[in-house]
């Protein structure tokens, strides 16, 4: 029997299916349902409070919108590993199936319902809920650059072409105070506008945005989400301030800057005879 002749049945046992794959790889299963249920090698742990908001498909730009909400759970998504930005940008697909079918086994019934990333995450006491955003929202994106006089791509990518082979650096962090993470033989301002990969300890797989650097210190643009023990490792990369200066100066890669940096500004327009 088919999805759609299980739902016109009077009677019907059904339970969401989530999947949730988080950018460092790490992958659970959730499910409505008050038991374990195993599908497709993977087990979808029961978490009867998680429930999806309506879903909304049709044609248009917009795409699918969702939302996602439920009760904290240390075993599943923790409260620390939310506000942390663990499952920022995380692929989420919401499906339906039904448990209790007796000719059918969990999975045998799999309707997707919606697919995308996670967005926005609110947190209101212990509970929690996430924005489920479909693959057609970048349908709404820009289909061409905005004119500006910074560089518009991103240090190392394939419209920069600058090779990051050599400007990666591990380095053993001696100590944590705020945002100044202590580690030393760096050289002044390479990592400015770069990032910091922590590689161990309880921040590990987390990627935070670096402010600037000295020869012993790396300012990051917010404190590490969890406390960092002395000889933690950690990943630098170097980075750019998108200036056309930085980028032929420095990087010797004036020939692909992406930006117009010549361009006259607003202020050309208010200019008169004398000014």
């Amino acid at each position: 029997m088919g999805m759609i002749g299980a739902l016109e049945q009077p009677l019907v046992t059904l339970a969401f299916c989530w999947r949730i794959e988080r950018r460092d790889g790490v992958t659970i299963g959730l499910t409505s349902h008050d038991r374990d249920l195993a599908i497709g090698g993977l087990t979808y742990r029961a978490a009867p409070g998680m429930t999806p908001s309506a879903i909304r498909s049709g044609i248009g730009l917009e795409g699918e919108d969702s939302d996602l909400a439920g009760a904290l759970s240390s075993d599943a998504i923790s409260e620390a590993d939310l506000m942390a930005g663990r499952w920022d940008g995380a692929a989420l697909e919401v499906w339906l199936t039904q448990w209790g079918a007796l000719e059918e086994a969990p999975g045998d019934l799999w309707l997707s319902l919606a697919r995308g990333e996670i967005g926005a995450v609110a947190r209101k006491g212990a509970a929690f809920s996430a924005e489920l955003i479909g693959a057609a929202a970048v349908l709404g994106a820009a289909v061409a650059p905005s004119i500006s006089p910074d560089c518009r791509a991103t240090l190392g990518d394939r419209a920069c072409r600058v090779d990051m082979a050599a400007r990666r650096r591990v380095v053993t962090v001696s100590g944590v105070d705020g945002a100044v993470v202590a580690a030393t033989g760096l050289t002044p301002g390479d990592y400015a506008f770069g990032t910091l990969r922590w590689l161990g300890g309880a921040n590990v797989g987390l990627v935070q945005a670096v402010a600037d650097n000295g020869v012993d210190a790396v300012t990051l643009a917010d404190p590490p989400a969890f406390a960092v023990a002395a000889g933690t490792l950690a990943l630098l990369t170097e980075g750019c301030d998108r200036q056309m200066a930085t980028c032929a100066g420095r990087f010797g890669n004036g020939v692909n800057f992406r930006g117009e940096p010549y361009l006259p500004g607003m202020d050309l327009l208010t200019r008169y005879p004398g000014a």
